[in-house]
């Protein structure tokens, strides 16, 4: 956690419910909160005090119940992909703050950051009986840019080997999702969740939403860009070396759906194998600018990395 002069950047606090969250606040204006349940993010702000994320008004902060919006962490499975509950148990538990972490593999000059931690519970091996760290550092970058860091390695004593699947689960604020198309995801494979995991190709220059929609891509490029037309800005998503999934539901109360989407970075075709002292890194970088981007021209070059390594 960061201390001495770098305390007014974080500031741990109580929020809905007497939950503990951390706040991250940049010299600009903008900023993010952190939940400890979950180790979610709940709110990303830019310096205008905007917010970016989305959290349904029908949220319940109230432990065993996950929190609907922002970026939930979908851990050790994500959906219904095995026999645990639905995006696994790492959205449920409480997480520590992590006051001694190893280096993180990134050029960070950020006051503001959060490392956070999860170690299974008894309870949490009988029902997957591996060791675990799950290490996750939350940072918030001097141009508002908002950066999460995942670091999981197998800690088993007995020499066993696990496997599991991953997303960053991310709600997006939007104006109306009919005005909001989707760019850097042209030309790909993609398997339809509504159509039995059939496999097609996007054809179309970008993607609209007209209806509900929920499909998978393949292969997919290191970043993409969401384009909102009536608020005027556009979220660039640089995210892990897997599959993007998009999707727009209509499980919200109060038209509540057309003012979100979900676009995840996840690991859920191949799950990730690790033996034991592996560790497996995922990073996910999120920008808002506002839309002086034009259409057609996402820049390879000028937006964020990420990482996915053993």
């Amino acid at each position: 956690m960061a201390t001495g002069s770098d305390r007014v950047a974080v500031e741990l606090c109580k929020g809905i419910n007497g939950l503990d969250k951390v706040v991250l606040r940049e010299s600009r204006g903008s900023s993010v909160e952190v939940y400890l349940y979950g180790g979610q993010v709940t709110s990303w702000k830019n310096d205008h005090g905007e917010e970016l994320l989305f959290v349904s008004s029908k949220a319940i902060f109230k432990p065993p119940k996950a929190i609907r919006g922002g970026i939930p962490i979908c851990f050790p499975q994500f959906g219904s992909h095995g026999g645990l509950e639905q995006h696994g148990f790492a959205r449920n538990r409480v997480w520590s703050i992590d006051t001694d972490p190893p280096p993180f593999p990134t050029v960070s000059s950020n006051k503001a950051f959060i490392d956070l931690i999860l170690k299974p519970t008894e309870e949490d091996m009988k029902i997957w009986p591996h060791s675990f760290e799950f290490r996750l550092r939350v940072a918030l970058g001097p141009g508002g840019d908002l950066m999460l860091t995942s670091r999981i390695r197998n800690t088993n004593a007995d020499g066993k080997p696990f496997s599991f699947t991953f997303a960053y689960h991310t709600y997006f604020s939007v104006s109306d999702i009919s005005e909001v198309r989707v760019e850097g995801l042209e030309t790909l494979d993609y398997l339809d969740n509504l159509q039995s995991k059939e496999r097609f190709t996007e054809q179309g220059d970008a993607i609209t939403f007209e209806s509900e929609i929920d499909k998978i891509y393949l292969s997919t490029p290191t970043k993409i860009a969401i384009l909102d037309h009536e608020k005027k800005r556009t979220l660039f998503y640089a995210r892990m070396d897997c599959q993007m999934l998009a999707k727009a539901m209509a499980d919200f109360g109060d038209d509540e759906y057309k003012h979100m989407l979900c676009v995840e970075a996840a690991a859920v075709e191949k799950p990730i194998t690790l033996k034991p002292g592996e560790e497996w890194r995922g990073r996910l970088e999120l920008s808002a600018v506002p839309s002086s981007y034009c259409s057609g021209q996402l820049d390879p070059r000028k937006y964020a990395l990420l990482e996915n390594t053993l």
